[in-house]
């Protein structure tokens, strides 16, 4: 064997395996799944996204507070609660992290890496329906306990919270990415305790004029509660007109996130 080809074989085998990235979607799992337990170990997330709604579902179901006319309290309260804890995980959670994330050059630090920014959005999107599946499964388990008797549409019930994460998501991103952090943390409490009141999701949308409730209703918590509790309460079909202002509001909100977001 010539020198040349010795020195080859052992520059072959000096690299062997070859060093290089991941595949792309084996990064976006662990980046996901990097995402979620550090959303799972944050106390201050876990009482926002998951302690807050379960509390709000057993009291008002348990103590008479709120009129939620004919039929019994948790049937009506159930599907808007579901609506807030999307918002509180998609929208005020989300965007709370990644204002801080960004602030302490944690995104410039990932744009830097072989993840890809497109990527690293897909992560955290991941990470957050994994969060709502396990938000979901609480509070039906909660919900039933306390005698909720839901209709059943799962493939409305799965569009409805896709297009209300994502209306949510880009929302979130948006505010995230174009506010400073404590701009953002003040701005998202503040509008997750707006929509709790002015959303539909414990106080009837019937409670509100004509013209306020009008211009209520265009809100993707407006359209997700009430989309929900069409379906899960009173047994309707695809609630098409507020699929359509959630999937207006997720273009809106993910194309703002991706023009405006700044990394830095």
């Amino acid at each position: 064997m010539s020198t040349a080809t010795t020195d080859t074989a052992h520059a072959r085998g000096a690299f062997s395996p070859r060093p290089g990235s991941a595949p792309l979607p084996r990064m976006i799992r662990a980046q996901a799944l990097l995402e979620t337990r550090m959303l799972l170990r944050n106390g201050e997330q876990l009482l926002l996204t998951v302690v807050i709604p379960a509390l709000l579902l057993v009291l008002f179901s348990a103590v008479d507070i709120v009129d939620t006319g004919k039929g019994k309290s948790v049937d009506f309260l159930t599907p808007g609660i579901l609506a807030l804890a999307v918002l509180s995980t998609a929208f005020t959670g989300q965007a709370i992290a990644t204002g801080f994330e960004r602030r302490y050059g944690v995104l410039k630090r990932l744009g830097a890496s072989p993840l890809p920014r497109w990527a690293l959005m897909t992560a955290k999107t991941c990470s957050v329906l994994v969060t709502e599946v396990l938000q979901v499964l609480l509070l039906t388990v909660i919900a039933l306990a306390l005698g909720w008797s839901p209709h059943a549409n799962p493939l409305a019930v799965v569009l409805l919270l896709l297009l209300g994460t994502a209306a949510f998501s880009g929302l979130g991103l948006l505010m995230a990415g174009t506010l400073k952090a404590e701009a953002t943390l003040a701005a998202a409490n503040l509008v997750f305790l707006l929509l709790l009141v002015a959303g539909g999701v414990i106080v009837p949308m019937d409670k509100f004029s004509g013209g306020v409730r009008a211009a209520l209703e265009l809100l993707p918590i407006s359209a997700l509660s009430g989309g929900l509790r069409d379906v899960l309460q009173h047994g309707a079909g695809m609630p098409w007109g507020d699929l359509g202002i959630l999937a207006v509001w997720a273009v809106i909100g993910l194309a703002a996130a991706g023009r405006f977001f700044r990394w830095e």
